[in-house]
């Protein structure tokens, strides 16, 4: 049978083949063998950064390593400069995948995978979803996602999604109106899956339990449920549960890097120990017990094009007790919040539909380092940045553009440069906050 999502990725040069069958000898490798081999990669990924990476040579500071634990932990702001300066030796923008992050952390930057270590991120996706019997061949998936609204990247969007098999809904907009179109669309298609932002996905359930429907009854053939970029709170699983007629699973990743953690069919969060190294320090960058929490820190252990080496997430979780090197276990992850924003029109629209509005002022010049988004009244907004120089008024505009297109017209946004951001407790940045 012709395989069209694989198909797909080689056709953008990205050896999916290659990189599932290295994946294939990761997952063989036995518990005892499995210290060594992450030992192994972790320090040659190290060792070719220091050799091939001034950006990452000038961060350590020496030509080689003594102790792993002396690294630098690389924070966000340490990569907010221009893709071109990061880059490894004979890599270059065009011979790369380049992607921008969320900004959900409040710190967005432009990043880049070699062609192989994005093959290897998606045959890492691939395997992971076959637990549940999704092949991304074949199964048909629902998607709850944002997309572009101008007319050239909506199109592209659509087409990526035709090579994928999946139909996007988009969530800019998921008032009753729109969510009786989604439920009309599960109605008429043979969907075998849901994946996509957590909020979005709660609040069809919430619709759904208000018209007293479960989701299998009108859909059959929807086997499970996949949750991603939010907290998922308990009480909203088992809404979830109820209203779809499915398991839900709980889904932690980062662009930049890999699924971090996946449930498994046994209702654990198991970290991905093949392609990446997970690491939980304290405030001093110190490793903590297993059982403590403390700040997630990774290593990309396939990435040659960019370090990603002891890279501070901005995220706080603790490893369970039973965690081992072959299998991480994730017990529990803080933070990753995203608040619903109600709109005049009675429209709600979830947090991280502001990455889509915020995404015109993330550019590679490195000028805007942080933001956040609050909602002061039903039609009122501040966004206070950070930034080298002051957005220009042609900057502005073009927010406020995308503001009226991904929102709705006659809201107020006032704009506010800030030395600093107030950050959480934990440190961390809310992107998003609802003061209504």
């Amino acid at each position: 049978m012709f395989k069209l999502f694989d198909f797909s990725l080689r056709l953008n040069g990205f050896p999916i083949k290659k990189a599932t069958a290295e994946l294939e000898k990761i997952i063989a490798i036995p518990e005892e063998k499995f210290e060594a081999y992450l030992i192994e990669k972790r320090n040659k990924i190290v060792n070719f950064h220091l050799e091939n990476n001034p950006f990452y040579r000038k961060l350590v500071g020496k030509p080689e390593i003594e102790n792993w634990n002396n690294l630098p932990v690389l924070t966000k702001k340490d990569l907010q400069q221009p893709l071109a300066e990061r880059l490894s030796k004979d890599y270059s923008e065009k011979t790369v995948f380049v992607n921008k992050t969320s900004g959900s952390s409040g710190d967005p930057f432009v990043f880049a995978k070699d062609k192989m270590c994005h093959a290897i991120t998606w045959a890492s996706i691939i395997y992971r979803f076959g637990w549940y019997g999704i092949d991304f061949n074949t199964s048909y998936q629902a998607r709850f996602y944002g997309i572009p609204l101008d007319f050239i990247g909506n199109k592209k969007e659509r087409f990526k999604d035709f090579l994928s098999n999946r139909y996007r809904f988009s969530i800019f907009d998921l008032s009753n109106d729109v969510l009786e179109n989604v439920l009309s669309k599960f109605e008429k298609s043979k969907f075998d899956y849901i994946n996509g932002y957590t909020s979005s996905i709660v609040l069809f359930a919430k619709f759904l339990h208000q018209e007293n429907i479960v989701l299998t009854d009108v859909c059959p053939t929807l086997k499970v449920c996949f949750v991603t970029s939010e907290m998922l709170f308990e009480e909203d699983r088992v809404l979830m549960e109820k209203q779809f007629g499915v398991p839900i699973v709980n889904e932690y990743g980062a662009s930049e890097l890999d699924l971090i953690a996946f449930e498994n069919t046994k209702g654990e969060w198991q970290v991905n120990s093949e392609t990446l190294f997970i690491e939980i320090l304290d405030e001093n960058n110190q490793a903590v017990p297993n059982g403590k929490e403390g700040k997630i820190v990774i290593t990309s252990l396939y990435n040659k094009a960019h370090p990603f080496i002891r890279y501070e997430i901005g995220d706080v979780g603790i490893l369970d007790e039973r965690s081992t090197f072959r299998k991480p276990i994730l017990k529990k992850l803080i933070g990753r919040t995203n608040d619903v924003a109600i709109l005049p029109s009675g429209k709600k629209s979830p947090g991280l539909t502001f990455y889509y509005v915020t995404k015109s002022i993330i550019e590679d010049d490195a000028n805007v380092k942080e933001f956040v988004v609050k909602q002061t009244k039903i039609d009122s907004f501040e966004i206070e940045y950070v930034s080298e120089i002051q957005l220009t008024s042609s900057q502005i505009k073009k927010i406020e553009n995308a503001i009226e297109l991904y929102l709705e017209p006659n809201l107020q946004f006032t704009f506010t440069r800030k030395p600093f951001l107030e950050r959480t407790k934990r440190g961390k940045l809310k992107q998003f906050q609802s003061l209504l």
